[in-house]
């Protein structure tokens, strides 16, 4: 039997043989559009991906080897993050072209620097106005410290200045003594009164206060004892002494069945005065004392008040260098009194001075600069207010010197009424 033809099944399995050997002999090119699928094994196999991962030192390279970065790092936080920002953007740079690593890893190496001092840069412009504002604050400080030892050595070469002179003596008293009988009502007193005083001599009742200032006045004889008047005795001279005293006594002894106005012409004339200058200090005096109203009536109908007003006003009227008072408050309403307050201290700025004896503590501590307390016929302290008050008021040094205070007893039947 003729060999037939093998069929044309046989050519089949020979033909998709074939196939199947051309088939895996194309080239890869169709591959590439797998590897989107998470599961293709060939993408996760495949060298091209991995060269450039592990072919890029740029990225590793600047981050490890450039100190400028690092040390910024540590010191700023604002260092470290300008150099991470940096750093990515160069290895993708770097992933895409494996030629340039080094240019690449230079220019991050410079950027990274550039990057790195720019916030220290920064740091020091902040810290630059602060060190000058330090230096110019301190400054003037230091001016004023340089300038104290200065001002402190010329206020130490610089003389004191010198004190200033005492005033002169208006009236000087030295142991005056005055007996009536067998009682002595001043022993051994003795008083200096300077220029432009406000003096005041307080004591109790009986104390020697008013013999005192008679006696200084010329109208009561001493038995011991000396008084000068501006230098001048009042014993040895007396007219010339008078001229520069005027007098308040306690006891007044006025031409009472004289007008206001005819009693003060007298006075100036008595004293030396011209008319014309009597009428115009008489006047004055008048509106002083607020007696204008009361010039034309009799001295006898004055009340007490007035009296005491009229009769300072005689003593005031031919200016003397030393007035002096004895009581001249006394019955004295205290509007009244408070404008013969004025009037006497605006004489004593001007250059006079008063003596004035009073029984009102409080008067004289707010009057008066000097004091005296006399206590039977002596003077038990002397000198400013302030030196013979010490630390306790006028009145309770007063009080102390003069005795003290004595508690009323035995008078229960005070309280038993007769009704």
């Amino acid at each position: 039997m003729t060999d037939a033809p093998q069929p044309p099944q046989n050519d089949e399995p020979a033909r998709s043989g074939a196939k199947k050997t051309a088939a895996a002999k194309k080239p890869a090119p169709a591959e590439p559009v797998t590897p989107a699928t998470a599961d293709s094994k060939p993408a996760a196999k495949k060298p091209a991906a991995k060269k450039p991962a592990a072919k890029s030192p740029a990225a590793k390279k600047p981050a490890a080897k450039s100190p400028a970065a690092k040390k910024p790092a540590a010191r700023k936080p604002a260092a470290k993050t300008a150099a991470s920002s940096v750093v990515p953007s160069i290895t993708t740079t770097s992933g895409e072209s494996e030629g340039a690593p080094k240019a690449a890893t230079a220019k991050a190496a410079a950027t990274t620097a550039t990057d790195a001092t720019a916030p220290a840069t920064t740091a020091t412009g902040a810290n630059a106005p602060a060190a000058k504002k330090t230096p110019t604050k301190r400054a003037p400080a230091k001016k004023p410290a340089a300038k104290k030892p200065a001002a402190t050595k010329q206020a130490a070469l610089e003389p004191p200045p010198p004190p200033e002179p005492p005033r002169p003596v208006v009236l000087a008293v030295r142991g005056l003594v005055k007996r009536f009988g067998d009682t002595v009502a001043v022993d051994g007193i003795s008083l200096e009164v300077r220029e432009g005083s406000f003096y005041g001599i307080v004591g109790p009742n009986g104390a020697g206060k008013t013999t005192t200032l008679s006696m200084v006045t010329g109208l009561l004889l001493p038995d011991a004892g000396g008084i000068t008047v501006h230098g001048i005795d009042v014993w040895a001279n007396p007219q010339q002494a008078k001229r520069s005293i005027g007098v308040l006594p306690d006891q007044l002894r006025l031409f009472d069945r004289l007008t206001g106005a005819q009693l003060l012409y007298y006075s100036g004339t008595l004293r030396g005065l011209d008319a014309a200058s009597v009428k115009a200090r008489a006047a004055d005096l008048a509106s002083a004392f607020g007696i204008e109203d009361a010039l034309n009536r009799l001295v006898v109908d004055y009340s007490a008040g007035m009296t005491k007003k009229i009769a300072l006003a005689a003593a005031m009227i031919h200016s003397p260098r030393l007035l002096v008072l004895d009581e001249p408050f006394e019955s004295v309403d205290p509007v009244s009194a408070a404008n013969v307050i004025e009037i006497l201290q605006k004489y004593v700025h001007g250059g006079g001075t008063v003596v004035l004896s009073s029984h009102g503590m409080d008067l004289i501590q707010r009057v008066c600069d000097s004091v005296a307390i006399i206590v039977d016929g002596k003077v038990l302290a002397s000198g400013t207010v302030d030196e013979v008050r010490g630390e306790k008021s006028l009145e309770d040094r007063f009080v102390e010197l003069a005795g003290g205070r004595k508690a009323a007893e035995g008078m229960e039947w005070l309280h038993s009424f007769s009704d």
